[in-house]
């Protein structure tokens, strides 16, 4: 199946994992971007990274196959399986990302609204009693299973 393909069949969790993947980039950049604030709001920067580096394992679980990590990390990576986790734990990382306003405005606002709308289409695609559906071509249905 290409990716046109998968995009018209009206899968919201496709959605969601594509937008899943632009969070992964922008929450690198933004963490990197607002690290060098030497205030406060280098803590959510630095939970911008580490959510990055979370999404990374959640949305391309060929990586999960092909990167050494624990069995314990494993295990917190697979409980997001289904499209209502996913979605709860990207409204969580949105909801810490929107608290950055407490200090102050900055460009970790980007991050957060991207993580409210990857957490949108997941929620979407659980109310819509949509089976959980991941890209072939970031890994998902089957790929990540040929790789031995």
């Amino acid at each position: 199946m290409t990716l046109a393909e998968e995009f018209r069949t009206r899968n919201f969790s496709i959605y969601g994992q594509w937008t899943g993947v632009i969070c992964i980039v922008l929450c690198f950049a933004l963490g990197i971007a607002n690290i060098f604030h030497f205030d406060i709001i280098i803590l959510w920067s630095v939970f911008c990274l580490v959510s990055a580096f979370i999404l990374i394992f959640i949305e391309i679980p060929l990586l999960l196959r092909i990167c050494p990590t624990s069995a314990g990390f494993d295990n917190f990576i697979r409980r997001f399986a289904t499209n209502y986790m996913r979605a709860a734990i990207y409204l969580v990382m949105s909801i810490i990302q929107w608290t950055s306003l407490v200090r102050y405005a900055t460009s970790l606002i980007a991050a957060a609204v991207l993580l409210l709308i990857a957490g949108a289409f997941y929620a979407l695609a659980g109310l819509k009693h949509q089976e959980f559906m991941s890209s072939k071509t970031l890994g998902g249905q089957g790929v990540a299973q040929m790789i031995v």
